[in-house]
């Protein structure tokens, strides 16, 4: 997305916090414990990257089919785009899977922000420790809709955001913080997964706002067919 993507907070009591949703809208598998992975992209990433799983602190603390896509499709054509990049900032990243496997993956330039809301915060900074990314990768809490955070570039080249469209009531939330934060040379990376008819009218909103432009270029598309993984 350019000028013409925590999250939506993962809460587990909804009926207590706005933010916060049920699992009638996103369910997460129960039977999921805390673990980690060793993840290779289908061989993309040597050395793989290693992701803890938890989602003691909500959803976020899980893999998504939109967060792998959008990962191996950067990893296989973006990796001079992201090189030299002059900033990056993830969006809802959860336990940071896509920033953190960019950063596995290419020495970049300038320092890579994940930021998602305070529960992933642990998770995020736990990820990027297992991975000695400390040096160029850093964790940090934004609410949508707040002022952008002192420490984050005010309209950064590079925007990733993988699955941050799924609770209707944040869509207003995260378009106004893509709006303060896309400016005339920002890329927004932008991967969703249509869960319900709502989800396109954030998509619809959003043309009226940024060019929006359907990735036609990735070589994983065939994998996701059937599963409405959007890039």
């Amino acid at each position: 997305m350019s000028p013409s993507a925590t999250t939506p907070p993962r809460s587990p009591s909804p009926e207590n916090d706005p933010f916060g949703f049920s699992e009638e809208l996103v369910q997460a598998p129960q039977y999921l414990k805390a673990n980690t992975q060793s993840l290779t992209f289908d061989g993309l990433l040597d050395p793989p990257l290693l992701l803890h799983e938890d989602l003691a602190a909500g959803c976020g603390g899980m893999l998504w089919p939109a967060g792998m896509r959008l990962a191996k499709y950067l990893l296989k054509t973006k990796r001079e785009e992201i090189r030299s990049a002059e900033s990056i900032v993830e969006l809802g990243a959860g336990g940071g899977l896509v920033g953190l496997a960019l950063a596995k993956s290419i020495p970049l330039s300038t320092p890579l922000h994940l930021t998602d809301q305070a529960p992933m915060l642990p998770l995020m900074q736990r990820n990027t420790a297992l991975n000695d990314l400390t040096s160029t990768v850093t964790p940090s809490i934004y609410n949508w809709g707040e002022p952008t955070p002192a420490g984050l570039p005010a309209q950064p080249e590079i925007i990733l955001a993988a699955d941050c469209i799924y609770f209707e009531p944040a869509f207003p939330l995260l378009m106004r913080t893509l709006e303060e934060l896309i400016g005339e040379r920002t890329v927004c990376w932008f991967c969703f997964v249509k869960r319900r008819k709502a989800d396109m009218h954030f998509l619809k909103a959003a043309r009226k706002v940024f060019e929006v432009e359907r990735v036609g270029d990735d070589p994983f598309e065939g994998e996701y067919y059937g599963q409405n993984v959007n890039l």
